[in-house]
C-alpha cells in the first residue's frame, strides 16, 4: 500500500510517496539522494547515515513512515563541489578519505557531534564515530580529521 509523507530533507519541503514497511534508506536513494550507501542493511556499517532531526541514525533501520513531519540532513545537504563544509574539508586535508564509501556516514556523525559538543576530546570523537565502518583509512585520519574541524568551526565562530 503507498502512502505520501511530508519530510523535510537539506532544508527543503518534499513530499515523497512511499511503501509500506519501506526504509529510509531506500525512500532516499529513490529520490536521488545517493549519499545514503547501501551496506549492511543490518545497522553495523553506517554506510546509510543520515541526520534524523540532527541525531545520525542508520536510515536502513529507520522505517519511512517514522520520517513524517521529520527533518532528515543527508551529505548532499552539507556542501556542494567548490564550496565544501569545513568538515568535508578536514576530510580531506588530513586525507581521512579513500573510497568515500563510509564518509558521508562518518562526516555527519561528526556534524553531529560538532553541533552538540565543539570542543570534543579523542574519546568523544571515537564515540560518535562508533558504527561508521572504515575498511580503506581507518580510523587515526578520521579522528584527527575532526578534531582539525573542529578547530575550524570554532575559529568561524569568534
Amino acid at each position: 500500500m503507498k502512502k505520501k509523507i511530508d519530510v523535510t530533507i537539506n532544508g527543503e519541503l518534499k513530499s515523497l510517496e512511499i511503501e509500506s514497511g519501506e526504509m529510509l534508506l531506500d525512500v532516499l536513494r529513490r529520490a536521488g539522494y545517493r549519499g545514503a550507501k547501501v551496506g549492511c542493511r543490518e545497522g553495523f556499517c553506517g554506510a546509510c547515515t543520515v541526520l534524523l532531526d540532527g541525531r545520525p541514525v542508520n536510515s536502513c533501520l529507520v522505517f519511512a513512515a517514522k520520517a513524517e513531519g521529520r527533518e532528515i540532513t543527508t551529505i548532499e545537504g552539507l556542501g556542494a563541489p567548490g564550496r565544501l563544509h569545513p568538515i568535508q574539508e578536514a576530510f580531506l586535508s588530513a586525507g581521512a578519505v579513500q573510497c568515500g564509501y563510509c564518509v558521508p556516514g562518518a562526516v555527519l556523525s561528526a556534524k553531529a557531534l560538532l553541533e552538540r559538543n565543539p570542543r570534543p576530546t579523542d574519546a568523544d570523537i571515537r564515540s560518535a564515530l562508533d558504527g561508521n565502518l572504515c575498511r580503506c583509512t581507518g580510523y587515526k585520519k578520521q579522528i584527527e580529521a575532526v578534531r582539525l574541524a573542529a578547530g575550524k568551526l570554532r575559529g568561524k565562530k569568534r
